[in-house]
Order: C-alpha cells, then sequence, then structure tokens
C-alpha cells in the first residue's frame, strides 16, 4: 500500500479514531517522575523530552492514529533537541502510528529539493509519513516535496487556512476576482494532489484547516473533496467537536483532528501522581466527543 492517503484510512477505520496527538512538550508541564533531575542544560532537557514523549506514545498508542511533533519546541535545545525530535518520530513508528513531522517548509525550488530529500527521501532514517508545508513561494516551491511524496508514497499537508488569529491578515484577502485568498489556495491544492489519488479516492496532498474557523473549513470541504484536512486548533486554542464536525465528509473521512496541550498536558499540574490516568481520559473523551459529533 503505498499511497498515503489509503494508509491513513486504514489506520483510521483499524483504530476507529481519526486524532492525531501534537507532541509539543513544554519542559515546565512535565511530570517531576520523568524530569527528576531538573537539569536546565540541552542534553538534559532533550533526555528530558525524549523520554516523555515514549511515555505519552506508549500511552495513547492504541487509542488514536498517530503523532505530529512540532520541530520548533526541539530545535530551541539546538542538535540535541532535533536528534530527540527524530528519536521521537523513529519510536512512533515502531509503534505503528502515522507520523506527521509539523516543519512547514517552503522555499525556492532547489532549496526545497534538499528539504524534500531531508524529510521525504528514502534513507535509514525513514521514520516520517508526512510532513507540513508552506505554499507562500509558490507552486514551484511545493512540486519538489508533490513529487517525492508520490515517488515514496509519502503525505504532505499545505497550508491554507491556519487557526491562529493572525490568519486573516493574509488568508482571508479577497483577490480581484472575488475569491478568499484561502479559497484560491484550496484550488491550487486539489490541483497539486490529483495525481496522488488513492484506491479509497482521497490524495496523499491534503491541507491544514483550522477547527477555529469552521464557517471557512465548511466552505473549504466543499472546494477540497479529495483532500484529507489536518485540523490543528481544537482542545487548548479553543475549537470545539461541534467546530471541527464540518471537516468530515458524509463517509465519515476526510479529517485529522490534532491536540496537544489538552493531551499530553491533560494533568496541568506537573506534581500529579496520576498524570498518565488523566492522559489517558483525556484522549478517550476526544476520541468520543469528535467522533459523536462527525457521525451524526
Amino acid at each position: 500500500m503505498n499511497n498515503f492517503a489509503d494508509r491513513l484510512i486504514h489506520q483510521i477505520q483499524r483504530k476507529k479514531s481519526c486524532i492525531i496527538v501534537g507532541l509539543d512538550p513544554r519542559v515546565e508541564l512535565i511530570p517531576r517522575s520523568e524530569n527528576r533531575r531538573q537539569k536546565t542544560d540541552a542534553q538534559s532537557i532533550a533526555q528530558t523530552l525524549l523520554r516523555f514523549n515514549k511515555k505519552i506514545i506508549d500511552l495513547v498508542a492504541d487509542e488514536v492514529v498517530g503523532v505530529k511533533p512540532q520541530s520548533a519546541f526541539y530545535e530551541k535545545y539546538g542538535y540535541r533537541g532535533v536528534k530527540a525530535w527524530w528519536e521521537t518520530l523513529a519510536y512512533a513508528k515502531e509503534k505503528g502510528l502515522i507520523t506527521i513531522a509539523d516543519v512547514k517548509r517552503g522555499d525556492v525550488p532547489s532549496t526545497a529539493e534538499a528539504y524534500a530529500e531531508a524529510y521525504l527521501g528514502k534513507s535509514e532514517r525513514d521514520v516520517i509519513d508526512a510532513i507540513t508545508v508552506n505554499p507562500f513561494l509558490g507552486g514551484d516551491s511545493l512540486q519538489p516535496f508533490i513529487k517525492l511524496a508520490q515517488v515514496n508514497g509519502k503525505g504532505l499537508f499545505v497550508l491554507v487556512k491556519t487557526s491562529n488569529l493572525g490568519s486573516k491578515d493574509f488568508q482571508d484577502k479577497t483577490l480581484a476576482e472575488g475569491q478568499r485568498f484561502y479559497e484560491y489556495l484550496a484550488g491550487c491544492v486539489r490541483a497539486w494532489g490529483r495525481d496522488l489519488i488513492g484506491k479509497r479516492g482521497y490524495s496523499s496532498v491534503g491541507a491544514v484547516v483550522g477547527a477555529t474557523f469552521p464557517e471557512e473549513a465548511k466552505r473549504l470541504r466543499e472546494l477540497m473533496p479529495e483532500q484529507f484536512f489536518l485540523v490543528p486548533g481544537y482542545g487548548a486554542q479553543g475549537g470545539k467537536a461541534a467546530d471541527v464536525s464540518v471537516c468530515f465528509k458524509p463517509d465519515g473521512l476526510g479529517a485529522l483532528i490534532t491536540a496537544a496541550r489538552s493531551i499530553i498536558h491533560a494533568y496541568q499540574d506537573p506534581t500529579d501522581k496520576n498524570w498518565e490516568e488523566k492522559v489517558i481520559s483525556a484522549t478517550r473523551q476526544m476520541n468520543k466527543d469528535v467522533t459523536r459529533k462527525h457521525e451524526k
């Protein structure tokens, strides 16, 4: 099964889940039991991040489709943090989870080729199933990613309508033709993904569509019928199950709902001895809430 979208659907139906857990750990919130030495050097912090991530993966592996570690939370600790990021992806892959590297890359074509090889190329470090990409530099900047995604059975999620409030500054601008910029982007994403449609009718080129803008998401669902939506903004950013329900198609597919803080730091208090139970409980509750809403 060399099409990412087909593999994704298989995992969704096997797990009966559409949840992606964002592995964006904040050192100050990591349980004391997993960060006993409280050292502040980069080496110790990187080790703590990896240890915590592995524990989270073990806790949620049976409940979710995959994980999405945001590279910035690791890069801030230098090469040691980057190593922890790669090892986190490798461990998630070992546990049978879909791995989405949240890197939001996008550059001139020659540089994009190097980025594409780094994340989507075949190598001994083949632990990434999909990445997020930024289309701001234009279609030619994404072609290297699209090409390798097709060749190597990988996936892409193109930024279309992001969950942050400031996304309105550019993404909501009305173009001369009368459409919003995010609507124009949707048409581009659909075109870019036409050659990567799998047997189940979905493309391996998907879109990032925030849960915090449900009306816009509803319109984007109409414009991109073959795309999977990667939906940030649920939970800590204010998105609710009712908001994300418009991202699904009638077949119950088409959306991956992501949550980070509301899952991995569900316990809130780092001294909480029952933190593992709260992580599992929050994951199961999110599964129930999202499933109940989008199946109605």
